[in-house]
């Protein structure tokens, strides 16, 4: 009753003469929020959300700021386009071991909306269910509320101490070797990996963790990109600004609905010293990288349709 209250009082607002949103109360907005996860995703949504294992710390946090009551939120926004936006078809789920592991995934699309559909395929489709710690470019730290946000909602600065500490904990970690260059690559470039950075092979050499590859297909074009506004991207000090006609189209903002597919491969381990020459680590980073590739080609043999 309470739930139903709350949404009518929303709908009130967004049909009738637009209250401003502080008298609506923030007990009653969480409610109705509350309500229409619930009601989108079902029961089992609350029911893994509260079989996630999180190691809290003082003030309701936990070592890197994850705070529960947000994201939460953040992953009903995520299962909203996983489920029905992009209809994902996820396969090899359950070849992801239990315990620290690093997921290593092509990258693309413009917006990293590839890494909330996996790791909203981690929470709804893994058992049990797990939240995946996304490892963000430091410039995202200069942002205004973004920084503030991610840390909520479990992504954390890519830095080699952090991943550490992460795996120590026996997370899972979500890895794009290509960093910016694979989110700005171009609509002809499409589904060819760029280089992989080496810093992912020697973590995972330094703390003996597994490694998953991963190849997402759909992304790709969901933004179609014809380039980049280098210079609009130095002066906002980004690794880059993509030319998207799209956002001129009404509408155009949102991705286009296209249908994503993730395929887990099996973990692969490694073993040598991480400080070992780069030439050595390249060898074992061109195995992954080989790999992603050529899940992303079988894949893409096997779609007959960019949206179906």
């Amino acid at each position: 009753m309470a739930n139903s209250k709350a949404l009518a009082r929303l709908s009130h607002f967004a049909t009738h003469d637009a209250l401003p949103v502080a008298r609506l109360g923030a007990d009653a907005v969480r409610e109705a929020l509350d309500d229409f996860t619930t009601r989108l995703l079902g029961r089992d949504f609350e029911e893994r959300l509260a079989r996630v294992s999180v190691a809290m710390g003082s003030g309701g946090v936990d070592p890197f700021g994850l705070d529960p009551s947000w994201a939460k939120y953040a992953v009903g926004v995520a299962a909203f386009f996983h489920r029905f936006y992009f209809r994902t078809a996820v396969h090899g789920i359950d070849r992801v071991p239990s315990g620290r592991v690093l997921l290593v995934s092509n990258h693309s699309g413009q917006l990293p909306l590839d890494g909330m559909i996996l790791g909203a395929s981690m929470f709804l489709d893994s058992e049990p269910p797990r939240i995946v710690r996304s490892m963000v470019e430091k410039w995202t730290q200069t942002l205004p509320f973004i920084s503030t946000m991610f840390s909520r909602v479990g992504q954390v600065v890519g830095v080699p101490e952090n991943a550490r500490r992460l795996l120590d904990l026996g997370e899972a970690i979500l890895v794009f070797p290509e960093g910016a260059r694979g989110i700005s690559k171009s609509f002809a470039n499409r589904y060819k990996l760029g280089e992989f950075g080496l810093g992912f092979m020697r973590l995972a050499l330094e703390t003996d963790t597994p490694i998953v590859p991963v190849a997402v297909i759909g992304a790709e074009e969901q933004y179609i990109s014809f380039g980049n506004f280098g210079a609009l991207a130095k002066a906002f000090g980004m690794p880059n600004f993509p030319i998207l006609p799209q956002f001129l189209l009404p509408g155009g903002q949102l991705p286009l609905p296209t249908k994503y597919r993730i395929y887990f491969g099996e973990p692969m381990a490694f073993e040598g010293d991480p400080d070992d020459d780069d030439a050595v680590i390249e060898e074992k980073v061109a195995k992954v990288r080989g790999t992603i590739q050529s899940m992303l080609n079988r894949g893409l043999k096997e779609r007959r349709s960019i949206f179906w």
